[in-house]
């Protein structure tokens, strides 16, 4: 009979082993990866950065995970295919996937100097989650498993100097609600994650800037009702458990969409205002 801590991700009293995770290296991923190793799972983790990578696999052996850090890129199907097959060599199953790797911008749609955002930004955030999902897919349909999705509030209304981003985390949303309908009675469920800015990730310093190259340290202020990471991280473990369907961090956050709807200018206004305070 295996024992379950009261922080343990489990599904019918039975604890998930074995998590794949995208952007393993830093941030969001990186505090994932580390809380899920004090629990005892087991983990593959993906990132392009192989160097912070073997860091936080590490970090996890020394917690009493099994973590196998992959090197790879999202935005190539090939990379994807590659690290499913590594994990499942590995550990013979895998019960989640944790599509968490994505990139942002900051600029002005008319102040755009390279193009080439976009369509990276719909590589990174739409088609790494798409091709990631799709290795994935039959493993975790054997194992009646779980797919996180990490979007973003923004997936639900808009935000200035962001047109690129929220329009690759509407087409997540827009993605897994329709392959949700398709995984009917098959006993793998989706979990789309939704927070506001998070604070303890390197997601502003890699953000691109109108000319198409990272901004470096130029966008680092965050609003003082932005997110830790950690916090995040335990909101995610936990609504995993439950095996929610959404989740909004914060809370409070759920009533923009449907404010949005009654008022979309009063929603216009006080999200541009929160986003003229950070520049």
């Amino acid at each position: 009979m295996t024992i379950i801590s009261p922080g343990m991700i489990n599904f019918a009293g039975l604890k998930i082993m074995n998590l794949l995770i995208t952007g393993a290296a830093s941030g969001l991923g990186r505090t994932l990866a580390l809380d899920l190793a004090r629990e005892g799972h087991d983990l593959a983790l993906f990132d392009l950065n192989f160097e912070r990578l073997g860091e936080t696999a590490r970090e996890c052996h020394e917690l009493g995970s099994d973590a196998l850090p992959i090197a790879g890129d999202v935005t190539k199907p090939a990379d994807c295919k590659r690290f499913v097959d590594a994990a499942v060599g590995r550990f013979g199953r895998i019960d989640a996937l944790i599509a968490n790797a994505g990139i942002s911008m900051w600029a002005k749609f008319e102040d755009i100097q390279d193009l080439a955002v976009f369509p990276k930004l719909m590589e990174v955030n739409y088609l790494g989650v798409v091709y990631c999902t799709y290795h994935s897919l039959p493993h975790l349909k054997q194992s009646r498993g779980v797919i996180v999705a990490i979007s973003s509030i923004q997936g639900k209304i808009g935000v200035p100097y962001h047109t690129g981003y929220v329009a690759s985390k509407h087409a997540v949303q827009g993605f897994f609600n329709a392959l949700r309908t398709e995984l009917r009675g098959t006993g793998v469920d989706i979990l789309l994650v939704l927070p506001h800015w998070l604070t303890g990730t390197r997601l502003r310093q890699h953000a691109y800037g109108k000319d198409g190259a990272p901004l470096g340290n130029a966008r680092s202020r965050h609003s003082r009702e932005s997110v830790t990471v950690e916090a995040c991280s335990k909101a995610i473990i936990a609504a995993m458990g439950k095996r929610q369907r959404e989740l909004v961090i914060p809370p409070k956050l759920k009533a923009l969409p449907w404010l949005s709807l009654i008022s979309p200018r009063l929603v216009e206004y006080l999200v541009t205002r929160k986003v003229d305070e950070q520049r």
